[in-house]
């Protein structure tokens, strides 16, 4: 039972009906993803008015794109497009997620289709919470021009060791390893972590920093929770700073 319901601990989607209309205050146009087995996936591509290059955005664990949209107002305001995936079973989504390779094959599907358009040494690879997962192993396996993760886990039998003692973690179908994945990647890395994060600990990217190359950066967000992140004016300077 443990091994066939992780997906309920870890992913909360939210569904969408299919004549859901988004609406946005930034130029956005809505993409249908076909991965295998005729899943399609749903994606909203927001459009900077003098584009520098493409954000493309992993979210968290629960919500959907019409929660998530919003995130892309920083980042088009830096003049960089920003592609926001819906995973299989969120929003209008299809299909359900039911193994890490599965997740893994869907976000470079994804990626794919999302880069077609622009150079890849233009993108920015982001990931949230549970989407730093995909994240690290998206930019393992592919050459953005940077990596930044939002409130990372070590990897998700460390974060499971944590919070679900009552879990055996040798039967964790999902392992996430984050800490695996920066060593494999050659772009410039940050992670970013609220020192009062209460759903990933903030010693997991303590840990991790100690992973990072000498160029890669780990800034802590003084007083900051797990929610809010990119509202954070001390993540917003260093955004800044970083797509300048």
């Amino acid at each position: 039972m443990l091994y066939f319901g992780q997906e309920k601990l870890i992913f909360h989607p939210e569904k969408l009906p299919k004549n859901h209309k988004y609406s946005f205050n930034n130029n956005f146009e809505e993409c249908f993803i076909k991965v295998d087995d005729n899943t399609k996936l749903n994606a909203l591509h927001f459009k900077a008015d003098s584009s520098k290059g493409l954000v493309f955005y992993l979210h968290g664990n629960a919500g959907n794109l019409d929660s998530w949209g919003d995130v892309a107002d920083l980042y088009l305001n830096l003049n960089y497009d920003v592609f926001i995936l819906d995973y299989r079973g969120y929003g209008k989504s299809t299909g359900k997620i039911s193994s890490e390779t599965q997740l893994t094959k869907d976000v470079q599907k994804a990626y794919d289709f999302a880069i077609r358009n622009y150079n890849e040494n233009k993108v920015i690879i982001i990931g949230y919470s549970i989407g730093t997962g995909p994240a690290s192993t998206l930019a393992a396996n592919n050459s953005p021009e940077i990596l930044i993760l939002k409130a990372p886990f070590y990897n998700l039998t460390d974060l499971g060791k944590k919070y679900f003692q009552i879990i055996p973690t040798f039967i964790l179908k999902y392992k996430f390893k984050t800490n695996k994945n920066l060593t494999k990647i050659n772009a410039p890395v940050y992670i970013f972590h609220g020192d009062r994060d209460e759903v990933i600990y903030y010693e997991s990217s303590v840990k991790l920093s100690k992973l990072l190359k000498e160029k890669d950066q780990f800034i802590t967000l003084k007083g900051q929770f797990h929610n809010g992140i990119n509202d954070n004016e001390e993540y917003i300077r260093h955004i800044e700073k970083i797509l300048h």
